[in-house]
């Protein structure tokens, strides 16, 4: 391949999702592809049609020497889940950099050391291919004090205990893609394995429903987001350790918790039993909930945007929203959401 490609990777515990761009006006896709099982013996390429059979990638580093053999890169720009306070923008890679990241690896122990790794993996076998750093934090700085702050002492404001925000870079490929046609109050709704709400006003993000982790909010695949910490505390008084606690939270709950089927919002849609039927009256309620909860921040609602894998593919759920919604009257549209190609753009303006 030609040497004018960029390399976008998200990387997850066991899996890498990438793409490559040819650079030019516009990023313009190659193609797309995942190897998933990364760590667990047998691992798995998908999207892409290369001959790669049998894979055994223990680490990161494997994952990305497959990648690199096969592709003539100029620069390589990662999705990072969060930048902190420090990194509200996308920023150039260096020593001193993945040095901060690894320190943010308490504020998202589950996503932000795949993230550091695959970054170390790409400045370890191409040391000098530039690398970006884009966060899915940095599009909710904009959120004011009043609507970061959680009702705490000041000492933990200047730690860091704050509402960040996530799914950044979705919001930011939405309002890429509407453009001129940004309304003034917007509320967009990233409904995937992972949920959020961003409030819009002007273009800037004023309130979101995820807080400080990926925890908050919206119920999704296996996290049941909003709960009260009471419950959390009454677990650990009854004797569940923080690890079982973390598997509830993260892995157990969600969708999958009430359904006690599956995390799939199509397995749930077509089950149609009472639990499938249970978990998606709560998963809407909770959408409906929140999204007039953001509308009051903005002070109405001009436009909502589904996107994301739900967001994007499950009509019901939209209808079911909608519905629930008609006293508040807005338009309505369904926009793919395209990270990788923020992530490209990102790239392109900050290496020239």
């Amino acid at each position: 391949m030609p040497s004018d490609r960029l390399l976008t990777i998200n990387a997850g515990s066991s899996s890498l999702k990438f793409a490559t761009f040819k650079l030019g006006s516009e990023p313009l896709c190659e193609l797309r592809g995942q190897l998933s099982g990364i760590g667990q013996g047998q691992a798995k390429l998908s999207g892409v049609d290369w001959s790669a059979e049998n894979l055994k990638l223990e680490t990161h580093r494997d994952a990305l020497d497959l990648l690199i053999a096969r592709l003539d890169i100029v620069a390589v720009g990662h999705r990072v889940v969060h930048g902190g306070t420090r990194f509200t923008a996308p920023v150039k890679i260096d020593a001193e950099t993945i040095g901060a990241l690894r320190e943010l690896i308490p504020l998202a122990p589950l996503h932000q050391p795949h993230n550091v790794a695959a970054i170390e993996a790409v400045a370890t076998a191409l040391p000098d291919v530039p690398q970006v750093a884009c966060f899915d934090t940095a599009f909710h700085a904009t959120m004011p004090e009043v609507a970061a702050r959680f009702a705490l002492p000041e000492k933990y404001w200047q730690a860091g205990i704050r509402r960040y925000g996530f799914h950044g870079l979705s919001y930011e490929a939405i309002l890429h893609r509407l453009g001129d046609e940004v309304p003034a109050r917007l509320i967009i709704a990233h409904l995937g394995n992972g949920a959020s709400l961003a409030a819009v006003k002007d273009g800037n993000c004023i309130a979101t429903t995820m807080g400080f982790s990926t925890l908050d909010g919206l119920v999704m695949g296996t996290r049941g987001g909003l709960i009260d910490p009471g419950v959390i505390l009454h677990l650990l008084r009854e004797g569940m350790d923080r690890a079982a606690l973390e598997r509830l939270l993260y892995h157990e709950s969600g969708l999958l918790g009430l359904s006690g089927k599956s995390a799939d919002m199509k397995t749930l849609l077509e089950a149609q039993d009472r639990h499938s039927l249970l978990a998606i009256e709560i998963y809407c309620t909770r959408i409906v909930r929140e999204i007039g909860s953001l509308a009051a921040a903005l002070e109405g609602l001009d436009m909502l945007v589904f996107t994301g894998g739900v967001g994007e593919n499950a009509a019901p759920i939209r209808e079911r929203v909608c519905r629930a919604l008609e006293w508040l009257r807005f338009e309505t549209r369904v926009i793919p959401t395209d990270e990788e190609l923020t992530i490209a753009r990102h790239c392109q303006h900050l290496l020239g």
